[in-house]
């Protein structure tokens, strides 16, 4: 990636992703020929484990006879991304974009500070990837919460991680039946027992009581 002027002799950013984690790490450098390269993931390879295999787009310096004979030695295979589709890349394309993005606004009008600002647009970058996987499980949770509709007066059963399951001996999670007393914004329910105090419960712990259902006999404690 070719974003700035150069700076500090730098004038390409080498952008490398975990396909699994999405973790990413950049280098910068002055040339983007096949020698610095090699050196970037020699460098990876020994801090990390080595991957099993790397894909790549089909740039000279990842498609020549040293990148060849470096992945043959550590037994990485390389893949190569669809000519003219360089967006088969996905994970590497959507880096790039959001590095440069963030490193725009880091930079503003000292645009050859570039370099001394790219560890401060990684971390950035970092964090606003947490932000946006952290919203997009909360809308999963919460759509997973509202799927499960629970009313008053309903007689469900509780999951209670705390029964112990021994080896060798059958023993359900779910006690019950308890009976919905309120039901709350976002999956939160009231539940009223026998022989003690109603009490609250995130409603992804519950489920609907069907007469049969094999039951604990052992009553929640409130937390």
């Amino acid at each position: 990636m070719r974003p700035f002027p150069s700076s500090k002799g730098n004038k390409y950013i080498l952008v490398a992703v975990d396909y699994l984690s999405k973790w990413v790490k950049v280098k910068a450098l002055p040339t983007n020929d096949s020698r610095v390269v090699v050196k970037f993931l020699k460098s990876l390879f020994s801090r990390f484990e080595t991957p099993r295999a790397i894909k790549s787009d089909r740039r000279t310096y990842f498609c020549n006879d040293q990148f060849t004979r470096v992945m043959n030695k550590y037994g990485v295979t390389h893949r190569l991304a669809t000519t003219y589709h360089p967006q088969t890349s996905g994970q590497v394309e959507v880096s790039n974009q959001g590095l440069k993005r963030i490193l725009e606004r880091t930079v503003r009008e000292n645009r050859a500070s570039w370099s001394d600002k790219l560890d401060d647009a990684l971390w950035n970058f970092a964090y606003e990837n947490s932000l946006i996987y952290k919203e997009r499980t909360k809308k999963l949770h919460d759509s997973k919460i509202k799927n499960r509709i629970f009313n008053v007066g309903d007689q469900v059963l509780l999951f209670n991680s705390r029964i112990m399951i021994f080896l060798g001996k059958l023993k359900t999670r779910w006690s019950g039946p308890f009976t919905i007393t309120q039901v709350f914004p976002y999956g939160t329910v009231e539940l009223s027992q026998p022989n003690g105090p109603n009490f609250k419960v995130n409603g992804y712990r519950v489920k609907h009581y069907f007469e049969g259902d094999i039951l604990s006999k052992d009553l929640p404690h409130n937390d």
